[in-house]
């Protein structure tokens, strides 16, 4: 099952490309780094970490 590649950080709205950095939790949720630091690396949603997202080519 390939990962979700979400276009947007859920909190800020920011553009997230496949080649972007982005932080995700074990759910897929998707911030970009600026609001990940800002929720110190926890998930709103589920309150799991947020970690670095593989990019793509």
């Amino acid at each position: 099952m390939a990962l979700e590649m979400r276009q947007e950080c859920e909190k800020c709205h920011q553009a997230l490309p496949a080649n972007a950095a982005a932080m995700i939790c074990s759910y897929e949720c998707t911030f970009c780094e600026k609001c990940a630091d800002e929720m110190k690396n926890v998930c709103p949603n589920c309150g799991g970490e947020l970690v670095q997202r593989p990019r793509r080519k």
